[in-house]
């Protein structure tokens, strides 16, 4: 029988640390339901090899086109191949693959009006969250981003920033279409983006751990740099969306279908 879960992992250099992750995405309970796809986004190391090994469905970029990039690519495989539903989570051991089925849950669970959701987030500090250590200079990005997206949006998000998320087929499919995504940093901006586009978008507590091994991107002085490209970012998604007007909204007759076949 066909699977409806795609497990997207984009990975860069994680040789150490992919292993484990791929075996416990192996447990029965989760393998019965999902296929894995890693994103090997031209990493240097044994990587791409400790995937095929295990015998998961891998695409390897020849350069390193970034974290963005590698999650729109595997959101156009999973339409491609009919997915209805899309876990993303890192290949680094942060996402704890407990989290999997409690994503997938919810993502078929209605509200009281009967509505799914297209987007679960996994957050860091929901209560019921694991306790998860954070740098100052990381939490005071998280508080500024929390504000803005309260600002724009009315909505408060807990984890802004979190990259373990489940997603309906149509907002992979939004995703999926040229110019929809962030090929860098797909975090706040799009969360900003979504729920303005009145896309249904639900957090529920995850549990996470730190890196043990590699380096993170937002290593070192880079969460500077981020900060800057996000708020940047999250500008451009205002105007947009209320300005320039050009963003498609979730309940139009949009034919998400016809552009991705089309090749867009």
């Amino acid at each position: 029988m066909k699977k409806e879960l795609l497990i997207i992992i984009p990975a860069y250099n994680e040789e150490k640390t992919i292993p484990k992750v791929l075996e416990q995405l192996e447990n029965p309970e989760i393998a019965n339901l999902a296929d894995v796809l890693v994103m090997n986004d031209a990493s240097s190391d044994r990587t791409n090899w400790e995937v095929k090994q295990r015998h998961h469905a891998v695409v390897t970029h020849v350069f390193n086109l970034g974290y963005g990039s590698a999650l729109q690519l595997g959101y156009k495989y999973a339409i491609r191949y009919g997915y209805r539903y899309v876990i993303q989570m890192d290949a680094d051991g942060q996402h704890d693959v407990s989290n999997v089925l409690h994503l997938y849950k919810e993502l078929k669970t209605p509200d009281e009006n009967g509505q799914y959701p297209d987007i679960v987030l996994g957050s860091r500090y929901m209560d019921g969250s694991a306790a998860f250590k954070t740098s100052s200079l990381k939490r005071f990005a998280y508080w500024m981003f929390r504000h803005i997206i309260k600002m724009a949006t009315g909505r408060t998000i807990a984890d802004p920033t979190t990259g373990l998320q489940g997603l309906s087929r149509r907002a992979a499919l939004y995703y999926s279409k040229f110019n929809n995504f962030d090929d860098r940093y797909p975090d706040a901006n799009m969360i900003t983006n979504m729920l303005l586009s009145e896309f249904r978008v639900v957090e529920i507590p995850a549990v996470m751990h730190t890196r043990e091994f590699g380096k993170s991107m937002h290593s070192g002085l880079k969460p500077i740099g981020y900060m800057f490209h996000m708020f940047l970012s999250i500008m451009a998604v205002l105007v947009r969306q209320h300005i320039l007007k050009n963003v498609p909204k979730a309940d139009e007759d949009y034919d998400y279908e016809e552009e991705i076949s089309a090749g867009q």
